[in-house]
């Protein structure tokens, strides 16, 4: 039997679940899969903390030259988190012919060329399951599921913390603020949310997803990006009256132009992301030939990734030659500078005569086709108007609203939403 050594780079809570996994499970990855994995070491700055989990005292080191020199580790896993020191060690692998597998979104989306032209001249491999999604296989769908299509959109929920508040916003009729302190407290969310809260994580995702779904590589600087913080509670209760579900969407469209962002959405409820909700992931692929392909599970947590990570990790010991993503060099002509969308706009109008008529003629005048409004009385001689628009470009619904700030008539544009 086939025998292979690994170090895990750090034991917090995924790298203690995919130590767990390795071990509860080795007997039967060894029947099922005809190979032999042992930890062979730990890298982890806090060998107590290592130490309290049950892990063998013998396996654990601050020192990486340990896991660089020793000639039995053929694959690494890393979670550590963050860029440096995660990269240097990486790197350091890749070119002792060492494997790498990471669930490190932030350092895989950055990085990516750098690790491929390394891992070229030494002939290991590079696995990241588990950087996308936790423990949804998407990575594998689109790399060794789908090859018989184009992929023309891939679009979903890729983060879990976002899933929550806004579920909760809508279920329980709760603020944005309230909603993401609890997250705070029950662990969903960190001290600092901006990397969830404000598309950085999700656009991360979208990088390396739409970068494997198109064979091109798409840029962080080439994705649009809003997050959730400015959603408010009225907003999404007027969604709801129009059939609507508030989700933070993770969106690519490759037709000619590659078009990638990640903004809040309405989704119809009719539509299979509107269901997905809590802290659960989804995503729905559309090839040009299989249609439309969805995904659903949990995105985070210590086993879910966990369960990734070891899939990785097997996929790679069972593997005698190395896939590589060669991407074609891209240029600015290859990205959308423009996109086009539905739109729910909110605004605070004065209640008089006249007004619809003046925004209506500054909609037509950028060709924004109204596709109905609804209009709501409110005290001291205002109204909230909500607008659903027909699907245009962003650049002339920007044009637009500029110019409706400027009308006497209006107080405020309260919110712009874009529908799914």
């Amino acid at each position: 039997m086939k025998k292979i050594g690994v170090a895990l780079l750090g034991l917090g809570t995924v790298g203690f679940g995919t130590y767990k996994i390795l071990t509860d499970n080795k007997a039967e990855i060894e029947k099922k899969h005809g190979v032999s994995i042992e930890v062979k070491h730990i890298l982890e700055k806090n060998p107590k903390r290592a130490e309290e989990t049950g892990v063998n005292p013998r396996l654990i080191s601050t020192d990486i030259n340990n896991v660089i020199n020793d000639p039995e580790i053929s694959i690494v896993a890393e979670f550590f988190g963050g860029i440096e020191p995660a990269r240097s060690y990486l790197i350091a692998c890749l070119k002792a012919g060492k494997s790498i597998v990471t669930a490190n979104k932030e350092l895989f989306s950055k990085h990516w060329a750098e690790f491929n032209e390394v891992a070229e001249e030494s002939g290991a491999g590079i696995y990241f399951e588990a950087s996308c999604m936790g423990g949804v296989p998407i990575v594998r769908t689109l790399t060794a599921g789908l090859q018989g299509d184009n992929i023309l959109s891939i679009a979903g929920i890729f983060n879990g913390t976002t899933n929550y508040i806004l579920t909760n916003m809508a279920d329980n009729g709760e603020e944005y603020g309230a909603v993401l302190k609890r997250a705070q407290d029950l662990g969903y969310a960190e001290a600092n949310p901006s990397a969830d809260v404000d598309g950085f994580d999700s656009m991360y995702k979208l990088s390396i997803l739409a970068s494997l779904a198109f064979n091109k590589k798409v840029p962080l600087n080439k994705i649009y990006r809003e997050g959730i913080s400015k959603i408010s509670k009225e907003d999404i209760e007027r969604g709801k009256d129009f059939g609507y579900t508030l989700k933070l969407i993770a969106m690519a469209k490759n037709k000619g132009k590659i078009d990638a962002r990640v903004h809040p959405m309405f989704v119809e409820n009719s539509h299979p992301l509107a269901s997905v909700k809590s802290s659960f992931n989804a995503v729905v692929i559309e090839g040009d030939n299989v249609g439309d392909v969805m995904l659903y599970g949990r995105g985070a947590g210590d086993l879910p990734t966990g369960s990734a990570v070891v899939s990785d990790i097997v996929y790679c010991a069972l593997q005698k030659e190395y896939k590589r993503f060669g991407f074609k060099k891209e240029s600015d002509k290859d990205y959308a500078t423009d996109f086009v969308s539905k739109y729910y706009i909110r605004m605070t109008v004065d209640d008089k005569s006249g007004v619809l008529a003046k925004i209506a003629g500054v909609f037509g005048k950028y060709e924004v086709s109204i596709n109905s409004m609804h209009q709501k009385p409110l005290s001291g001689g205002v109204s909230s108007i909500v607008f659903l628009i027909h699907e245009t470009s962003e650049l002339n619904i920007n044009k637009a609203i500029a110019e409706i700030k400027s009308l006497n008539v209006l107080k405020e544009v309260d919110a712009l939403i874009r529908i799914f």
